[in-house]
């Protein structure tokens, strides 16, 4: 005769029984109350200009308030870890970019970049584009690599700090083409756009929304888009890609939806399928257009594998540069 189960087995079993149609019951009512958006920067840069027309779409297609709540600090960490700490019931979210894996390769932090967190929509992407002094003789990608061959550390490239994103994207470039260039790292962006334009550094790699001004007057010179789709201001030559300048590279800032681990997976495909309705939206194409933006048109699970493979790549490329943080 088969054993009986033990009473607390079977009240387990009973309640979860129970339980059961109610869970499903809240997947398919989501959301029935407000829904929290966390931005873990400060207010005013990319992942606000993302996240607040998003929460707006969603609120109008979903008929519940959709709350963008700031929590800047330690490059995103803390904002990160109050989210990773959330019920996983679809109620508190984030968006946030590249430099989240970055972050998680070289920070302690109290959470896990995959094991604290679903990923669940990628909402945009954007190539840097590698930009120069215009008094720079190097014209194209592979005279920049003749270059510092010939004279290893001889070209000072900025950043917008030690560890950063774009930090990350220079070095793996310099590992792709066999190179060597100087690190200047500046206290953000816009400092070293300011070196680049005056000609105390060479060369940078950034996004076009962090240079548009200076693009459009010619203060810098684009020699190449580091992914394809990226837009440069109107007048400006477009630029073919790394890779099709001839070496082996390609990356670009991606903006994501992610939540707290383990919410249900009819949850997140719900949650995957209402960002995609919004991110459909023209208006908002605009809007994003002006981050030098494209709105992701990606099916459910990619970001996961993207946000995978980042981690992976990131890993490589500070072990590999010996990349450390300020």
């Amino acid at each position: 005769m088969p054993a009986m189960p033990h009473a607390l087995t079977t009240r387990r079993i009973l309640l979860g029984a129970l339980a059961a149609p109610a869970l499903a019951s809240a997947q398919s009512t989501w959301p029935n109350r407000p829904v929290k958006i966390v931005v873990p920067f400060p207010p005013g840069g990319s992942n606000d200009t993302i996240a607040r027309p998003l929460a707006e779409r969603l609120s109008r297609q979903l008929g519940q308030p959709f709350v963008i709540e700031n929590r800047g600090g330690a490059g995103g960490s803390i904002g990160a870890g109050s989210v990773a700490q959330a019920p996983a019931d679809g109620y508190t979210l984030m968006v946030t970019s590249s430099s989240f894996p970055t972050s998680a390769v070289l920070q302690r932090t109290p959470w896990d970049a995959e094991g604290s967190f679903d990923a669940i929509a990628l909402l945009a992407r954007a190539p840097f584009f590698l930009m120069v002094h215009p008094g720079f003789a190097v014209r194209d990608v592979p005279a920049l690599v003749q270059l510092s061959k010939a004279n290893p550390g001889s070209v000072d490239y900025g950043t917008s700090g030690a560890g950063g994103i774009n930090h990350f994207i220079t070095e793996y470039f310099c590992l792709q083409a066999g190179i060597r260039m100087n690190h200047i790292p500046y206290r953000g962006t816009a400092p070293a756009v300011t070196d680049l334009m005056s000609g105390n550094i060479k060369l940078m790699l950034t996004t076009v929304a962090s240079a548009n001004a200076a693009i459009r007057e010619g203060r810098v010179r684009c020699i190449a888009a580091t992914a394809p789709g990226g837009e440069l201001p109107p007048g400006v030559a477009p630029v073919t890609t790394v890779r099709q300048q001839g070496v082996d590279y390609e990356t670009a800032i991606w903006w994501g939806l992610l939540a707290p681990k383990g919410v249900p997976e009819p949850l997140r495909r719900s949650i995957h399928q209402a960002c995609a309705e919004a991110v459909a939206d023209a208006n908002l194409a605009r809007i994003y257009a002006a981050e030098g933006a494209t709105p992701a048109q990606e099916p459910f699970g990619s970001f996961q594998q993207v946000l995978h493979d980042d981690l992976e790549r990131w890993r490589r490329v500070k072990n590999a540069a010996n990349i450390r943080s300020e």
